[in-house]
Order: C-alpha cells, then sequence, then structure tokens
C-alpha cells in the first residue's frame, strides 16, 4: 500500500521512537455523556484505569468476577493494550456489590455510578492522548509539524493497523467482493470489507493531499458541518470554501457502499479515478452487504486542546481526536518515518 504524503512535507521528521513503555501513550475516553447518578438507574458506570489488558479481555474479568454473561458488561469503545488508559464500563448496577474485593494487576476502578441507560459502542465524543516520543533528534521540527496540524486540520486517515499485521487485509477485502461477498468466517469478513473501504478512503484522501487539495473545497464535494454533523452538496465552492476556511464544514472521503451519498462534478471525478485505478466500481460494494453499505467520513479534524512539550529529546503531546481517528496519524506526521508499518493502537472508537 502506497503511503499517503505528508501534510506537513515541509517540516523535516523529528525522529525518536514511540511507545517505549505503557505510561508513554494514555487515552482518556471523552463520553458522549456522563452517567446521571440517579437513584433509579439500572445500569452501573464504572469509570476504569487500565494497562497491559484490553478492554475485551477487562469486560471479562469483571463478568466472570459478579457471574455474569460477558455481554452483560459494555462498552462505548476499544481501547490500546499496551498503554495506560481509562475509560466507562457498565454492567447491571445489582452486580455493582459484587465487585468488592475484585482485584486484578493492572486494573483500577477509579469510581462508580449509575444511569439510565447501558453503555453502547459508540457512545463517546471522543478520545485525549498523551503521547511521548523519546530520542528525539529535531524538536523544533517536531514542534513546527504540530503547529501547522493545529492550524490545518489532521488527515483523517486510517493507520496502517487497521490492515492486518503483514497489511494485506484490504486486498483480502477486495477479493472477497469479486468473488461476490462469500468468506467462510464472519468475522474475518467484516474486519476485511471494512479494511477494503477504509483503503480506499486513504487513497482519496492521499490524492487530494498530493494534488494540494486537502482543505480545498470541490464542486459536488460532500461537505460536513463540524458542530451538527449535517452534510450537503457543494454547489458553489466560493462560497463554502469561507466556511472550510473557518472550519466550519470539511471535505468528506468515500466509505463505499450503496447508502453512501455519492458526490458530484470534481469531487465524483476524483472519487472515481480511485476505483478505475483499483479496477473496481461503486456497484461491487453491493456484494458485501450489511458490512458495506457506505458513508462518508471527513477528510480532515482538529486536535482538541493541543499542547506540546519539549526536553532534551523527549517531546510530549496532548490532544485530542474524534470517535474513529487515529493518534498514530500525528505521530507520523512528526516523526516522519522512513519505514511505515502496523502500530498497536486501535482507532479512538
Amino acid at each position: 500500500m502506497t503511503p499517503l504524503p505528508w501534510l506537513t512535507a515541509d517540516v523535516p521528521g523529528c525522529g525518536g521512537s514511540f511507545k517505549a513503555s505503557p505510561e508513554d501513550f494514555e487515552v482518556e475516553e471523552i463520553p458522549a455523556y456522563e452517567p446521571n447518578g440517579l437513584p433509579d438507574g439500572e445500569h452501573g458506570y464504572l469509570w476504569i484505569e487500565k494497562r497491559g489488558r484490553s478492554t475485551p479481555e477487562v469486560a471479562k474479568l469483571i463478568a466472570r468476577h459478579v457471574g455474569l454473561g460477558e455481554r452483560d458488561v459494555s462498552w462505548a469503545g476499544l481501547k490500546d493494550k499496551h498503554a495506560v488508559t481509562r475509560q466507562w464500563l457498565s454492567l447491571p448496577w445489582k452486580a455493582i456489590a459484587k465487585l468488592e474485593g475484585f482485584n486484578v494487576p493492572g486494573l483500577t476502578v477509579l469510581k462508580t455510578s449509575r444511569h439510565r441507560n447501558k453503555l453502547k459502542t459508540g457512545h463517546l465524543r471522543g478520545n485525549r492522548f498523551t503521547l511521548v516520543v523519546r530520542g528525539v533528534t529535531d524538536a523544533g521540527a517536531a514542534k513546527a509539524a504540530f503547529e501547522q496540524l493545529i492550524v490545518r486540520g489532521v488527515p483523517n486517515a486510517f493507520g496502517a493497523q487497521r490492515f492486518g499485521a503483514r497489511g494485506d487485509n484490504a486486498e483480502r477485502g477486495k477479493q472477497i467482493l469479486l468473488a461476490g461477498g462469500r468468506h467462510r468466517d464472519r468475522f474475518e469478513r467484516k474486519l476485511f470489507l471494512s479494511a477494503y473501504q477504509s483503503s480506499l478512503f486513504n487513497q482519496v484522501l492521499g490524492l487530494r493531499l498530493s494534488r494540494g487539495l486537502f482543505a480545498t473545497v470541490l464542486h459536488g464535494d460532500v461537505l460536513k458541518k463540524q458542530e451538527t454533523g449535517g452534510e450537503f452538496i457543494c454547489d458553489e465552492p466560493q462560497v463554502d470554501q469561507p466556511r472550510a476556511d473557518a472550519f466550519e464544514v470539511s471535505p468528506t472521503g468515500p466509505m463505499f457502499g450503496p447508502e453512501m451519498r455519492a458526490p458530484t462534478h470534481d469531487a465524483l471525478a476524483l472519487e472515481a479515478e480511485v476505483l478505475t485505478a483499483d479496477g473496481v466500481t461503486s456497484e461491487t460494494f453491493k456484494a458485501g452487504g450489511d458490512e458495506t453499505r457506505g458513508t462518508r467520513r471527513l477528510l480532515r479534524v482538529r486536535l482538541g486542546e493541543p499542547a506540546f512539550e519539549a526536553s532534551g529529546d523527549v517531546v510530549r503531546l496532548q490532544f485530542g481526536l474524534p470517535s474513529g481517528s487515529y493518534a498514530t496519524v500525528v505521530l507520523r506526521e512528526l516523526i516522519k518515518p522512513a519505514a511505515e508499518g502496523p502500530v498497536d493502537e486501535p482507532p479512538g472508537e
């Protein structure tokens, strides 16, 4: 897979390495809502801190301790195993009392509350990251690149980890579609089809980056309002460009599928280039059924409450990202690694 062009190509890489220890990668969930704590809430909420454990692993341990099924413990988003992470889990309130004496290395229940609704996947606004890069050779370059990302936004690319350890998940998804959508394993089918959609999104994003169209509004773009998420077709780029410059709206890219809102005019032609080059059409994705319905994804996202510190050869970054965006994309713009590969970090789901 061809690496994305750098948005900050005019700034040299700062060098260094990431995630020497779990403490170099901290993630705190930004929930869509806080539990209300009212006494009629049937669901207990746990604010946990974990390290060295995945979210499903923690949920399984809690369920086993309180005598529930694994599906009775839910979460809004997956958090990295090899990091210090904080997030909400939910389970029936009546089981909370059974957590007394629950003691598992690498897991701390920081507080509990209750709520009327069960926590479900996607019930979060984003994640706040604290990242440490060590062995930096040019802290000035790191700061310059980071400041560009603050002003221009971050390319909302899917990280390399989306495409598997061997980088072939997307190709396997493509082959499933070309074979009519059939695959022996349901989990793999969903994983590979999503990877193929993600790969094509990255290709569209890369094409726009290479042509200097990252934040440029094209005739026919599907634009998304930053505050409400509402989408509309751009009929007058000269009218919508100032709104994009002010980050009121942003262009979106395709997660191809029959239910995706299609662009028109220039934007349609650009996205069609990617499909043609890959030997597929928009009709190809009908074979994926429910797994490839299609949607639009922002081409750029803003860094929330960014902060930068440098001391010697160590750089410390803080920022927020919306759900589904990858912190490793920020790091690659700063470090500019000579070779890119998977990093064990799920998206901020």
